[in-house]
């Protein structure tokens, strides 16, 4: 066994601690037993550089489809190629709103403690993906948000470009490997912005050189149902919001408004900082999803009540063994 799944298995008896060991250990017994995850990720993951941990899980066949933040996509690629432009502020909790506004003036977008500079990264990205999406124009084609980044990635344009190590960006892995993303909500995102404006100015003629979300459902329900007849799905949710929503739901869309049968997700951890309350998806129990038809009385459910800067990468290792 690996040095930190030792460490882990060895300390983290109780608590939180325990619900880590449980939800990582279920997740290594379910893609041993053949079965596919499905990994989400809602807030500032990417750019909080979990690329190093699941750049390594899709790899490994770890992953087998994401549902992400159009956020989650964009600043995995950002990061590739910015990264050393990013600027860190170690006591953010201390800035005051008028440091805020300089960094504003200086181009640079605070999340948290990194912030993420316009030029090199968003400016720099938005003018490759103009090209991209106006040759899609040009020869009558639609894709996906993360179809488009898979198209810029394949070109190998970006290459000497790179800031990291690209083994570190989940995006690269999950391309390699032609790993299926969703992406609802794209329009809430720089890029989702950026493509609106460039339809609004004649720069592109059309809205729907992007696929919808509600086509990318119609392409998450396809996925579900062919990998349902060979494979327990399991679901990994990381933050709450509509990148976990969305794809969970598949399940009682396919039976209830399709009138099929599937099985429902075979596995499901979440992890999140919102505590347990009234009305709130992110800090809604497991329990609650079975009375929605996501979940079964018998799926393994766990929930991890922390950090997941701290406890991911934590669960990817014990996953990896490493």
């Amino acid at each position: 066994m690996g040095k930190v799944r030792d460490f882990i298995t060895h300390h983290y008896r109780h608590f939180n601690a325990a619900f880590l060991v449980d939800a990582a250990s279920g997740w290594d017994e379910h893609v041993r037993a053949g079965g596919k995850m499905m990994l989400t990720l809602g807030g500032a993951m990417s750019t909080a550089e979990l690329g190093l941990s699941i750049a390594e899980l899709i790899r490994r066949d770890k992953v087998h489809a994401l549902s992400v933040t159009g956020a989650n996509l964009e600043e995995d690629l950002f990061n590739l190629v910015a990264h050393d432009s990013y600027r860190r502020i170690p006591n953010f909790r201390e800035i005051t709103p008028e440091q805020d506004r300089q960094l504003m003036e200086q181009g640079l977008s605070r999340v948290t403690d990194t912030c993420i500079p316009e030029e090199e990264a968003m400016r720099k990205i938005e003018g490759k993906m103009l090209a991209v999406w106006q040759r899609a124009e040009a020869e009558g084609q639609r894709h996906t948000p993360a179809e488009y980044v898979y198209q810029l990635l394949r070109s190998r344009e970006l290459e000497p470009e790179y800031d990291i190590d690209p083994k570190d960006c989940w995006l690269v892995a999950a391309c390699e490997r032609n790993v299926p993303i969703f992406t609802p909500g794209w329009e809430d995102s720089t890029l989702g912005n950026m493509f609106t404006a460039a339809v609004m100015d004649g720069r592109l003629k059309s809205f729907a050189t992007v696929k919808s979300g509600t086509e990318q459902l119609a392409a998450l329900i396809d996925w579900y149902r062919r990998n349902d007849r060979e494979s327990r799905l399991g679901f990994f949710q990381v933050g709450g919001g509509i990148s976990g929503d969305f794809a969970i739901s598949v399940v009682p869309l396919i039976e209830l408004d399709l009138q099929e049968q599937v099985r429902k997700w075979g596995y499901f951890c979440q992890i999140s900082e919102a505590r347990t309350s009234y009305g709130s998806y992110s800090g809604a129990p497991p329990s609650e999803k079975i009375t929605w038809g996501k979940l079964d009385v018998d799926t393994p459910r766990h929930m991890i009540e922390s950090d997941a800067t701290i406890v991911f990468p934590l669960i990817a290792a014990y996953v990896l063994d490493y």
